[in-house]
């Protein structure tokens, strides 16, 4: 795609999926792959009960997440030390650079939109093995 902005609106419906780095499988969505995005990304997550991301982080962009079913835990922070819950109708902001893991401790699939300011969605993703033993959920 060239690096300008799309001369038209466009709209997606989900479909396909991807294998995230973070170890989620994600449904394609809006991204300079599929829009020609410039400046944004989102796209729907699905964990499954048990579901656990790799620790990471994302370089330079921020994410913004609306929780619309289910719950979850992120643990976050540069030792993954602080833990927050996660449920149905929470907003939650990460900003650029923060090392985090969510997962799914909850009993029911855990739905949520996701949007970066990463046009690329796995580009800025930087993997923190390290960080994964610090969380034993």
């Amino acid at each position: 795609m060239p690096d300008q902005m799309p001369e038209t609106c466009q709209k997606l419906r989900l479909g396909e999926t991807y294998a995230g780095k973070q170890g989620f499988n994600y449904f394609q969505g809006i991204a300079r792959e599929t829009t020609g995005a410039q400046s944004i990304c989102m796209h729907m997550l699905r964990i499954p009960p048990g579901g656990r991301a790799k620790a990471h982080l994302h370089a330079d962009h921020e994410t913004a997440i609306y929780v619309i079913e289910g719950s979850a835990v992120m643990y976050w922070g540069p030792a993954l030390e602080h833990r927050m819950e996660t449920n149905a109708g929470d907003l939650i902001y990460i900003p650029a650079g923060v090392p985090h893991l969510p997962i799914n401790t909850g009993q029911t699939e855990a739905v949520a939109i996701l949007a970066r300011t990463d046009p690329h969605e796995q580009e800025s993703v930087v993997l923190l093995p390290e960080l994964d033993a610090l969380v034993p959920e």
